[in-house]
């Protein structure tokens, strides 16, 4: 037996067409938008690549994580300790989230050998001890934090701009990278292991080596999306970077969106802006807010947003869905 994929209808080729025309308008964003609405798009784009990082990491493989916000600080800190090294700041920006891939697989060795509320809880664990080893950096300062001056160098707008087109590239890369990942043997095994991981290491899957992969691959993007927002904010603080907000930030959008869909972490991080835009003034009530409706949606809309306009359409956008075909002669 062997498996191939069918065919994409013609509804997927519009969307896809669609986007690609999107890409083209946000890239030339900089040039025709405002300051403000391009940091807003900056924002957005950062918020992209949280949610498609989670939704790779609980919705596909199962891995239930609540402390991610460990890999977003660890990938500032990273950066502000290369900078401080004599790293580029755009250099440090890259190289950060690499190092902090490397950590996660170290990391991996004991958190993927933990049940999954374990593994959920010793995350959070991790989170805060990483934050408070961090705040011990003399180069750090406590909760006070410090700033990349060497981003100073630059023109604020080529800065922006420059923040802007790496951003937009990385969300990018998310939505491209995980289609890619997910439609392949590596999707599929994820999916077996987040249904039944006995029954999926029976038949033959090494389901240890494919959950540290899709971890570290969630952490390094995690850390990306802590170097960016790093570079756009300037200050590096540990209780903003190692914040629990970015994981309710990273549950709400999957779980409104539609966890284990594709195109969920999508609609929920845009919904997110709009109500960061709408009620992002009331504060702790704002966070409050967000936890409950995401609640809301796993109790009573589990399929998210996407889920209810699938089982309205019958099939779900973007599936990767496969065609077993037996190839015996």
């Amino acid at each position: 037996m062997s498996e191939r994929l069918l065919p994409m209808p013609g509804a997927d080729r519009h969307l896809i067409g669609g986007a690609c025309a999107l890409l083209v308008l946000l890239v030339l964003a900089p040039v025709v938008a405002p300051a403000l609405v391009v940091d807003k798009l900056t924002q957005l784009g950062i918020y992209v690549l949280l949610a498609f990082m989670w939704n790779l990491l609980a919705g596909y493989a199962g891995l239930v994580s609540v402390g991610q916000q460990a890999f977003v600080g660890l990938g500032g800190y990273a950066m502000v300790r290369l900078v401080e090294a004599g790293v580029g700041p755009f250099p440090a920006l890259v190289l950060a989230p690499v190092l902090v891939a490397g950590v996660a697989w170290l990391l991996a060795w004991f958190v993927l050998r933990l049940k999954i509320g374990e593994f959920a809880i010793a995350m959070w664990v991790i989170a805060e001890v990483f934050r408070q080893v961090v705040m011990f950096d003399p180069l750090v300062q406590g909760e006070t934090g410090t700033s990349l001056i060497a981003l100073n160098a630059f023109d604020p707008e080529v800065r922006r701009t420059v923040i802007y087109l790496l951003t937009l590239a990385a969300a990018t890369g998310a939505l491209v990278g995980s289609y890619l990942l997910l439609r392949g043997r590596l999707g599929a095994e994820a999916q077996a292991i987040r249904d039944d991981e006995e029954a999926a290491a029976a038949v033959g899957v090494s389901t240890f080596r494919v959950k540290r992969l899709i971890f570290v691959v969630a952490a390094a993007g995690c850390a990306l999306a802590g170097t960016l927002w790093l570079a756009s904010a300037i200050t590096f603080q540990p209780r903003t970077g190692f914040g629990i907000q970015w994981t309710v930030f990273m549950l709400f959008m999957v779980l409104t969106g539609g966890l284990g869909t594709f195109a969920g972490p999508l609609v929920g991080a845009v919904l997110l802006m709009a109500l960061q835009e709408l009620f992002g003034d009331i504060g702790a009530w704002y966070l409050f807010g967000v936890g409950a409706l995401a609640i809301g949606f796993a109790l009573f809309l589990p399929g998210g947003l996407v889920g209810a306009l699938s089982r309205r359409q019958g099939r779900e956008p973007l599936t990767m869905r496969r065609l077993l075909a037996d190839t015996r002669r």
